[in-house]
């Protein structure tokens, strides 16, 4: 398999962003690509803020230089074309499985052919999402990668193993987030890998304990904080994470394994509310967007 030295990522966003960051930090060549050239800029302006804002925070130990360097090493386009060259990509788009195999399909038109392609889903099957591809050396360099957020400072991956993938795609795969600073972990593909199926089963009896009336949501997080150790409360983090998106999670977890992962009430509420978190300033708390 080829050596890796330049990384296309697929998705500008919040999570697709910072692990541009994390690549380019690490001395790689990083392509960025999204819809339009807009969207692509945004996305620029988006990691240079990331950067700046977790090294104020003391996040990342790298001075002012190193920081400009990890900059130039990012590009950005709104062209599969630009594609033609890179060894290794990731794709970090919403949760929608047609919208992925879309993207797959015009990558597999344009990469090379030793290039991986890894997919950063947070909960959806690898084996699934392979099945799309033509040529069957594709679906055996076809890999799961899922970060965690904020991915420039998180260690975990979940390095995921699709029915088809192979082992040498695996092994390459974790190797490569060894060189960016992660601590990655091997699983077998199952819908929801493993943070995510116990996440969601934590979320859901806080919810439910909520629902029954037991404690309020603050409480209920100060409980986890500080008699389970947690950083954050389980209905803080669905803020940070998103309410839609851990709806979309157990939806799918839901069709996988069915009535312990059905959706609860109260988070469908919210979402049909639009309260959907910190980047609605609004969820399960409330929050000053300015």
């Amino acid at each position: 398999m080829a050596e890796i030295k330049k990384i296309g990522i697929l998705g500008g966003g919040m999570m697709g962003s910072d692990i541009a960051l994390s690549c380019a930090l690490a001395g790689y060549k990083v392509l960025v690509k999204e819809l339009n050239k807009e969207s692509a800029q945004s996305a620029y302006t988006r990691m240079v803020s990331n950067l700046k804002k977790w090294v104020s925070k003391g996040k990342l130990d790298i001075d002012d230089e190193a920081a400009k360097g990890a900059v130039r090493h990012i590009t950005t386009t709104d062209s599969f074309d630009e594609f033609k060259d890179v060894d290794l990509v990731i794709e970090a788009i919403f949760e929608d499985p047609q919208t992925k195999i879309d993207n797959y399909l015009m990558l597999e038109k344009i990469c090379p052919p030793h290039c991986i392609i890894a997919s950063n889903t947070s909960s959806i099957s690898i084996t699934k999402l392979g099945a799309c591809f033509e040529d069957s050396s594709r679906k055996e360099q076809f890999v799961g990668m899922h970060f965690f957020s904020p991915a420039v400072v998180m260690k975990l991956v979940e390095v995921v193993k699709g029915e088809e993938t192979s082992q040498q795609t695996v092994d390459a795969a974790y190797d490569f987030c060894i060189t960016i600073g992660k601590e990655p972990v091997k699983i077998v593909d199952g819908v929801g890998f493993i943070v995510n199926r116990i996440l969601s089963a934590l979320t859901s009896e806080a919810m439910r304990l909520y629902e029954e009336g037991f404690a309020s949501p603050e409480d209920i997080d100060k409980a986890c904080r500080l008699g389970l150790g947690h950083p954050v409360g389980p209905f803080a983090l669905m803020d940070l994470a998103s309410n839609d998106l851990g709806l979309k999670i157990l939806r799918t977890l839901h069709e996988a394994y069915g009535e312990r992962f059905r959706p609860r009430p109260s988070l469908v509420k919210k979402v049909d509310a639009g309260h959907f978190g910190i980047k609605a300033g609004k969820g399960w708390f409330t929050y000053n967007k300015g």
